[in-house]
């Protein structure tokens, strides 16, 4: 299998709207994705189309000790998901537990869905510093990072950059990250110059600028991606670009090692 993790050092950025995404647009170029969920949030199911009334996934899988493979389901997206699920308070310190006694409690339990080679297993994290992300880090042959195009996000790349120095850099397998600037409002200058402070800053790791744009919020209140809903919106072809560089990549790397 083939891990991409995305990540985020704040909440609120859109990272699991570009996971949903990416995942949606790589099943349509042909890849088989699984997307996985390790955000308590539990909220990447609302974009691939799950079932809001089913509570079941990796997180009540783990505590209960059965197997992942029973959480996993398949979207109204056609994209195979494993949703966080929902637990409560001392079930999710449970969990947590688990991945801190475990540090290849994530590899282990992806090992076990015996998936084929060529799957993309595509891990929405939580925001900031985390066992989820550490352990992600710690398996990810590619790691996307997403930020706002605005001064808050610009002073949180530090972190970011560190915590992938700290988990992938010289690991076997890992081949690098890249980010993606969202929610760019090119109507606004100081969203405009907040997005070439970023691009100076991080140069070609910048893969992309999704635009700001209100056929991705109308996608998500219909349970959708825009990949999916608005086939002629910016923000979509912007998204289809950034996933473009993905499957390249991807196709540029054969097997790996993990």
């Amino acid at each position: 299998m083939k891990i991409i993790a995305i990540v985020a050092a704040k909440g609120g950025v859109g990272k699991s709207t570009i996971a949903a995404n990416l995942c949606v647009a790589l099943r349509q170029a042909g890849r088989a994705v699984l997307a996985v969920d390790l955000d308590p949030q539990n909220a990447l199911r609302f974009h691939l189309g799950g079932n809001l009334q089913d509570i079941g996934g990796l997180s009540r899988a783990s505590v209960g000790g059965t197997p992942w493979r029973d959480a996993c389901v398949q979207g109204a997206s056609g994209v195979h998901m494993m949703p966080f699920g929902l637990v409560n308070e001392t079930d999710r310190q449970s969990l947590e537990r688990q991945l801190a006694a475990d540090p290849n409690w994530l590899s282990r339990h992806l090992d076990s869905l015996d998936l084929a080679e060529e799957t993309v297993v595509v891990i929405d994290t939580p925001p900031g510093p985390s066992e989820y992300l550490r352990q992600s880090l710690g398996i990810a042959h590619l790691v996307v990072a997403v930020t706002l195009a605005d001064a808050a996000s610009y002073a949180t790349l530090p972190m970011i950059e560190g915590l992938i120095q700290n988990y992938c850099a010289g690991r076997a397998g890992y081949l690098g990250h890249a980010y993606i600037v969202n929610q760019a409002d090119g109507a606004r200058q100081l969203s405009k110059d907040a997005v070439r402070l970023v691009r100076e800053s991080l140069r070609e790791r910048v893969i992309g600028v999704v635009h700001k744009d209100e056929s991705v919020s109308e996608a998500l209140a219909y349970g959708r991606t825009v990949v999916d809903h608005d086939p002629h919106s910016l923000g979509r072809a912007d998204l289809l670009a950034c996933a473009g560089w993905v499957e390249q990549r991807l196709r540029g790397i054969g097997s790996v090692p993990r």
